[in-house]
């Protein structure tokens, strides 16, 4: 059975973080999107535009070695981190560094479609899924309800912020989930004129 194509849920934006024992937050990582798709022992990751991203072809490679399935389609993000585990977006853009995959969602495993179950079911498989200590792939980061100490914590570490969403939520286009900024995050700064270089 064909692998399904994936549309990623694109975070909206929110001013305020909140509780909620009804939602999982998310650490809000700086790295590419990526949907990885796991077939006849390869992978290969897309971007949120569908397109696909060669550069980390033998990062593909590296990730389907270590995930014990046929088949399956992740969601997450392409991070670099430094020593101390917190993401270095230039670095990645430049390609210095040993790119890591931060997987938050499972959407297919072994020709059963998981879109339509909840976010929290969804969640449990790809937990267990992952290798431990694996240094190509892990679990993001989350919280259950308490979105305001994450966010401080955030904030406290210069990290980007977070993203929340509603733990009995499927995942499909009528899904909401909701990026919560750091206004203080320093590697925001310069961002803007970085890209309108690139595209000149």
């Amino acid at each position: 059975m064909a692998l399904p194509r994936i549309e990623p849920i694109i975070p909206i934006r929110r001013r305020e973080p909140f509780d909620d024992p009804g939602w999982l937050f998310d650490v809000k990582y700086d790295g590419f999107r990526a949907v990885c798709y796991v077939e006849q022992g390869r992978a290969r990751l897309g971007s949120r535009n569908g397109n696909d991203l060669p550069r980390f072809a033998l990062f593909g490679a590296e990730i389907a070695s270590v995930l014990e399935v046929e088949e399956a389609v992740l969601d997450g993000e392409v991070i670099v981190a430094d020593a101390t585990g917190r993401p270095q977006f230039y670095d990645l853009l430049r390609g210095r560094l040993a790119p890591a995959y931060v997987a938050f969602d499972l959407l297919w495993i072994d020709g059963v479609d998981l879109r339509p179950k909840p976010l929290s079911e969804r969640r449990a498989v790809l937990r267990g899924l992952l290798p431990e200590g694996a240094p190509a792939i892990a679990e993001a980061v989350s919280v259950e309800g308490r979105g305001c100490e994450l966010f401080e914590l955030m904030r406290a570490h210069d990290l980007e912020g977070i993203v929340a969403k509603r733990l009995a939520d499927p995942y499909g286009p009528r899904t909401r989930w909701l990026k919560i900024k750091n206004p203080d995050y320093s590697q925001a700064e310069g961002r803007g004129e970085l890209f309108n270089r690139a595209r000149g």
